[in-house]
């Protein structure tokens, strides 16, 4: 049982927009340099989140997008959600049908295992993660790394 990649990169692209939306809206493409997320994968991801309401578009030069609501009011388990990702410990996939067509011995303890997951991810709000002093040093870091690879660019660029 895991949370796949859909659910993954939503929820980094949302953290992602949450630890720099002071600057302003972010684009998809700041959200990939920093995130190692394709752009493309990125755009099918923010179709879903947009038309979950999670986050608005702006459009112009310097538009991106920008988160909806406050951080308190956008929890981990509705980005999961929005992306039509779910944490399901099942063989199943929920359905019931386990054992050539029937429930199997344990398929209740794998559900109520997947009900626990997506009650914890409930509880976690974005702005529990950015509060999160872990979460200040990788953005740091992160910003460092994009700050030097442009650097870099420039010089190779000019030399």
């Amino acid at each position: 049982m895991r949370l796949t990649t859909k659910g993954r990169y939503a929820v980094t692209a949302m953290l992602d927009i949450a630890l720099h939306a002071q600057n302003g809206p972010v684009s998809l493409s700041d959200i990939s340099g920093r995130q190692n997320i394709s752009l493309s994968y990125l755009e099918q991801l923010f179709s879903k989140l947009r038309r979950n309401e999670l986050v608005v578009s702006v459009r112009g030069p310097g538009g991106g997008y920008r988160l909806s609501r406050s951080l308190d009011s956008i929890f981990v388990a509705q980005i999961v959600d929005a992306v039509n990702e779910s944490v399901d410990a099942t063989e199943c996939g929920g359905k019931g049908d386990c054992q050539s067509g029937f429930t199997c011995l344990t398929h209740h303890l794998w559900q109520d295992l997947s009900a626990q997951i997506h009650n914890f991810l409930s509880a976690i709000s974005l702005q529990s993660l950015v509060d999160r002093q872990e979460v200040q040093v990788i953005s740091k870091r992160q910003l460092r790394a994009n700050v030097d690879e442009i650097l870099t660019l420039h010089v190779v660029n000019e030399g």
